[in-house]
């Protein structure tokens, strides 16, 4: 049997598979905890990469928004070959990496900064180039106004699980309407959604975080996540509605109601500032769900054991 992955030191953590990953997961029991971070943005501090600050305050592992596979880009990353970035990232960070793709078209991007590039399209030639380059998952999303929509999504799952079967985690769903009427608040995603998802190949759900999406109640947020453990997959409740920059006890709220809601994953968004959360909030986040002990553990486990 597998050891939790809030136990696990990442010489440990770096020779899983992605099904063992995701078993290390599931035992941790609702205490894992992912920080989005964009990389295209110049970092929060300055010298170093919003990747490596939100690791140093305790997070499980990172997502990398806006990551480009054919133009690969970390603001404060050191300079590396293209395709050695996400290796180097990983080196310094002592974390798995995940990077967000999008179902949607390339002229999508109502705000300058979430306009569309085609290295960050979902889909298996993206998919399998990330692969390569040492991401260890892929959540299949939409940024804001990019116009994602859950039937694209699916179609994604699929095309991208036929390229790498079992070799990459697929995490799938919106935390935001992604500028669709139609699939925002409460309707943002249903069973039959989630089926369709987890039909295609999803490994984990993405839904809101209860509290910060207009209707999604922790009552409703727990249904869908009793549905999701129904089906045999994970859940991850996901904060990008810019509340990541809100103040700790709104954080702390946040956290609870998704504890209650029985996450398995908890994700805290990019956007405090812009780039990623507060810091504050970051380890606001991590000791509501988990304590001082695995998050002081977390930050204080050197990245070489």
């Amino acid at each position: 049997m597998s050891k939790r992955l809030i136990s696990m030191a990442y010489s440990e953590i770096e020779k899983l598979s992605s099904m063992e990953l995701l078993e290390t997961i599931a035992l941790s029991e609702g205490r894992t905890f992912a920080a989005e971070c964009v990389c295209s943005v110049s970092p929060l501090l300055n010298d170093i990469t919003n990747a490596e600050a939100v690791s140093s305050l305790s997070a499980d592992f990172v997502v990398l928004n806006m990551f480009d596979v054919k133009d690969p880009y970390i603001a404060g990353l050191p300079q590396c070959e293209k395709k050695d970035t996400i290796r180097l990232l990983k080196k310094l960070i002592g974390r798995p990496v995940c990077i967000n793709l999008e179902p949607t078209e390339l002229d999508h991007g109502t705000e300058s900064l979430w306009k569309m590039s085609e290295g960050r399209i979902a889909n298996a030639e993206n998919a399998r180039a990330a692969k390569e380059m040492g991401v260890d998952m892929i959540t299949i999303t939409g940024n804001p106004g990019n116009h994602v929509n859950n039937d694209a999504i699916i179609e994604a799952i699929r095309e991208i699980r036929k390229e790498l079967g079992d070799e990459i985690i697929l995490i799938s769903g919106k935390m935001h309407g992604s500028g669709s009427i139609s699939e925002a608040g409460e309707k943002i995603i249903d069973k039959d959604t989630i089926k369709g998802f987890c039909d295609a190949g999803a490994d984990v759900i993405m839904i809101p975080s209860p509290g910060t999406i207009p209707g999604v109640t922790v009552e409703i947020a727990h249904d869908w996540i009793s549905y999701i453990h129904s089906l045999g997959k994970l859940a991850m409740t996901a904060m990008g509605t810019s509340q990541e920059g809100s103040d700790t006890d709104t954080i702390r709220q946040i956290a609870l109601n998704c504890k209650m809601a029985g996450t398995d994953i908890h994700h805290i968004g990019d956007s405090g500032y812009v780039g990623m959360a507060l810091p504050e909030n970051i380890l606001a986040y991590s000791i509501a769900i988990r304590g001082v002990r695995h998050t002081y553990r977390k930050i204080g486990q050197s990245i070489n054991r």
